[in-house]
C-alpha cells in the first residue's frame, strides 16, 4: 500500500474505531473524484468520517445542517444590492469549499437537494444568469438518515445518481466502542492533515493511469447488462453507473497497491457504486440486489 494511502487511513482510523473498511471505500471514492453518501441511523459517526476526510486531505470544509426549511439560497448564496455601488452584489454560500458535508440531507425539501445537481455534476453554480466555478477538487459527502426516521424525504433517482459510493458505517463493535468510552479525550480538533491539495491531486491522477484490461471491462458490462435485461433489478444501471463502477474499482485497486484492476475490485466496490441505484430495498432471498447480481454473473465468463 502507498505509504500516504497507509497514512490517511490511519489518521482517520483514530478517530474512528474499528471502521476500516468504510474508510477505504470512502477513500476510494474521494480518489475516484466521486461523491459519497453515507447513510446510516443518527450518533454512528457520518459526521466523523468526513470531517477526518476533509482535515486529512487539506481540504477546505464547510458543513451545512439541512432542515425542512431550508432554501437553495441558503446553499448556493444570494445576491444582496449593494447601494453604494448600486449594483447586485452575489455573496456566495457553503457549497464554495473543496469538500462540503451535506449533513441529514434528505431532512430538506426536494427543492433545496436539487439545487446540489448542477454543483455536483459540473463543478458550478447558476444563479441569475451567472455561472461561478466551484473550487478545485469539489466533492460533496452527504449524510443520510434511514426514510422510515420521522421528517425525511427521500432523494429522487437523479439525486442518488449524483453520488459515486453509497457506505454504511454500522455500529462499532464491542471492543472499538469500549476503546471510545475508554478514551474520551479523543477530539476532531488533533486530526492532523496529512496530504495537500496537489498530493491529492497526484494521488487521483495516478489512480486515473490505472488500466483495466478487455476482460475485466467485460466483466463490468455483463454486470451492467445484467440489470437491464432481468426484471428482477426495477432500476437499471446507467452508463454513469458504469464509469463509476470502473472509477472506483480504479481507485481500490490503487490503495490495494496495484497499477491494473482485478474482478475481485470489481467485487469490492460494486455493492457500494450500485445498491443506491438498484434500491436495494428490494431483496431476494435475504440478499442485496447488488449480492445478487455479483453471484449471477461469473467473472470468467
Amino acid at each position: 500500500m502507498n505509504s500516504q494511502i497507509d497514512s490517511i487511513i490511519g489518521q482517520i482510523g483514530l478517530h474512528l474505531l474499528g471502521k476500516g473498511h468504510q474508510i477505504k471505500q470512502s477513500l476510494c471514492c474521494i480518489l475516484g473524484n466521486g461523491h459519497l453518501l453515507i447513510e446510516d441511523v443518527p450518533g454512528v459517526g457520518k459526521t466523523t468520517l468526513a470531517h477526518t476526510l476533509a482535515v486529512s486531505l487539506g481540504l477546505s470544509y464547510q458543513r451545512v445542517q439541512f432542515t425542512s426549511d431550508m432554501l437553495p439560497a441558503d446553499l448556493i448564496g444570494v445576491s444582496i444590492f449593494d447601494q453604494s455601488k448600486h449594483e447586485f452584489t452575489f455573496h456566495k454560500g457553503p457549497v464554495f469549499s473543496q469538500l462540503l458535508l451535506a449533513d441529514e440531507i434528505n431532512r430538506a425539501s426536494p427543492k433545496t437537494q436539487s439545487a446540489l445537481l448542477e454543483a455536483m455534476a459540473e463543478q458550478q453554480v447558476s444563479v441569475d444568469g451567472e455561472t461561478y466555478s466551484l473550487p478545485a477538487p469539489f466533492f460533496v459527502i452527504a449524510t443520510q438518515n434511514p426514510l422510515d426516521h420521522s421528517g425525511t424525504f427521500e432523494l429522487p433517482d437523479s439525486q442518488l445518481d449524483r453520488f459515486m459510493m453509497r457506505v454504511c458505517l454500522g455500529f462499532p463493535s464491542v471492543e472499538a466502542e469500549k476503546q471510545m468510552l475508554n478514551n474520551p479525550q479523543a477530539s476532531l480538533d488533533d486530526v492532523k492533515q496529512v496530504i495537500d491539495i496537489k498530493e491529492l491531486q497526484s494521488l487521483q491522477a495516478q489512480v486515473k493511469r490505472v488500466s483495466a484490461n478487455d476482460a475485466v471491462i467485460d466483466y463490468l458490462l455483463a454486470l451492467v447488462n445484467e440489470t437491464r435485461i432481468n426484471r428482477h433489478y426495477p432500476h437499471a444501471l446507467s452508463p454513469r453507473a458504469s464509469k463509476a463502477i470502473l472509477s472506483a474499482a480504479k481507485a481500490w485497486a490503487f490503495i490495494e497497491g496495484r497499477d491494473y484492476v482485478l474482478p475481485d475490485d470489481i467485487q469490492m466496490v460494486l455493492p457500494s457504486v450500485t445498491e443506491h441505484r438498484l434500491r436495494g430495498g428490494d431483496q431476494r432471498g435475504g440478499h442485496s440486489l447488488s449480492e445478487h447480481l455479483l453471484h449471477s454473473i461469473n467473472p470468467l465468463g
